[in-house]
């Protein structure tokens, strides 16, 4: 999958995903850092990445926006670490990756996972 990390989510986070093979960005490498969230979320869009992040301000202007094929991690787990976040992301990818492929929010909790079919209200939410 090719990622976009948000600035709040830790630039180690870059080679633990591209070590299990994905194609990642990081908004401080490609020039986006300070950015205002709709110019990020453009940018993952215009790239077509998914992109993650721990800020919720991202999910409520997806929904706001009535937002289709783009797609948001978004992690709700407390302060964790780079390796953890890695992890777990990576153990659910094949449980997430036809939603974030469609248009989705999903939302990583400290003992489940949210996905929000976008637009939010779409048949598919679950």
């Amino acid at each position: 999958m090719r990622f976009l990390l948000d600035e709040c989510i830790s630039t180690r986070l870059i080679l633990l995903l591209t070590s299990a093979g994905h194609d990642v960005e990081h908004v401080t490498v490609c020039g986006l850092a300070g950015r205002i969230d709709d110019e990020v979320l453009e940018a993952a869009r215009a790239q077509e990445r998914v992109l993650v992040s721990a800020d919720t301000d991202f999910g409520e202007l997806l929904a706001r926006h009535s937002a289709v094929l783009l797609s948001l991690v978004l992690f709700r787990q407390g302060n964790r670490g780079a390796e953890h976040q890695a992890r777990t992301l990576l153990e659910n990818i094949d449980e997430i990756e036809e939603d974030l492929a469609t248009g989705a929010i999903a939302v990583f909790t400290q003992n489940s996972i949210r996905i929000r079919a976008l637009p939010i209200g779409r048949r598919s939410d679950r």
